[in-house]
């Protein structure tokens, strides 16, 4: 006999959540291991609002493909990447994003925001109206499209009149209090903390973990008293594509800074900002690990209750 009421009102209610999933490129590929931990650990998903890659991850978990998408990015190699960029000179941005979301749509399908099982939310800019954008109704990849055309990388999206570039550029992390209106917490993830830095190296080395110094050293040192560098390698500048990157992270991390001082989640999940470069998608597997075990290490120190 089982012991289990069969009275679904007798059974112990799932805690709910709402999550804010922030912006971050191929870093918001964490999204989709935090996810899948919040569910594995028993809590019930009944929002998403999401900006930028975040507004992606979270649209296709709203959809219930979030699997589907895993494996195929999973499955992502470098060049393959590159096989998905419609290149474009006008318009105002280097890539078209059409083949991008075909793509997408063609694995996933496509539905209206309103016909999804839990409250989706997609924020973008619209450029003209200096303003941010909470989409909540139409297309759900249409949303999607405008929520990540990073300025100068993709054409702005047009829904009717208003022009839309990416959330990120006002609100990388939508914390909101109306997001978790109908969820017992909120929980916001965010691939924009602090940047990991190396180990500084020991200050008092041992005489065997110190390199004996070589020929070339030793002309490379004499020579640089006169011209500096000679014999060595020098630093290589960064390209136009990781400068843009680095100034968008920063830009987000303190944007992100702002908003959680504005509100606080219930729970805050933390990534470091330097874990992947913005077009490392091939590196998901990775990405989605991090995510997973990072989320792990929070929820087992955290205290609803408290």
């Amino acid at each position: 006999m089982s012991l289990e009421s069969d009275d679904p009102a007798a059974r112990p209610r799932r805690r709910t959540v709402a999550l804010a999933l922030g912006a971050g490129a191929a870093k918001g590929l964490a999204h989709i291991g935090a996810i899948e931990e919040i569910e594995r650990q028993g809590f019930e998903i009944v929002a998403v609002a999401g900006s930028s890659m975040g507004a992606l991850i979270g649209g296709v978990y709203a959809m219930g493909k979030l699997d589907v998408y895993r494996d195929w990015v999973c499955s992502l190699a470098k060049l393959d990447m590159l096989k998905l960029v419609d290149w474009t000179f006008s318009g105002g941005g280097l890539i078209k994003g059409e083949r991008i979301i075909g793509t997408l749509r063609a694995m996933v399908g496509d539905t209206d925001i309103e016909e999804l099982p839990i409250a989706y939310t997609a924020v973008a800019t619209d450029i003209d109206r200096e303003r941010e954008i909470w989409l909540t109704r139409g297309s759900l990849f249409d949303a999607i499209r405008a929520s990540i055309a990073i300025p100068t990388l993709f054409r702005p999206y047009m829904i009717g009149s208003h022009r839309l570039v990416d959330g990120a550029l006002l609100n990388p992390l939508p914390v909101t209090p109306l997001i978790r209106e109908s969820a017992d917490y909120l929980i916001a993830i965010s691939v924009d903390g602090t940047a990991d830095r190396p180990a500084a190296p020991a200050q008092n080395a041992s005489a065997d973990e110190i390199e004996p110094p070589t020929p070339r050293t030793r002309i490379g040192e004499w020579f640089g008293r006169f011209r500096p560098g000679i014999l060595e390698k020098q630093p290589q500048e960064p390209g136009a594509l990781a400068l843009l990157t680095q100034a968008m992270d920063l830009m987000q991390a303190n944007l992100a800074r702002l908003r959680l001082a504005a509100y606080q989640p219930d729970l805050l999940i933390e990534l470091p900002r330097n874990i992947a470069l913005s077009y490392e998608f091939y590196r998901a597997q990775e990405l989605i690990e991090l995510g997973r075990l990072r989320t792990r290490e929070v929820l087992e120190n955290w205290d609803p209750m408290g």
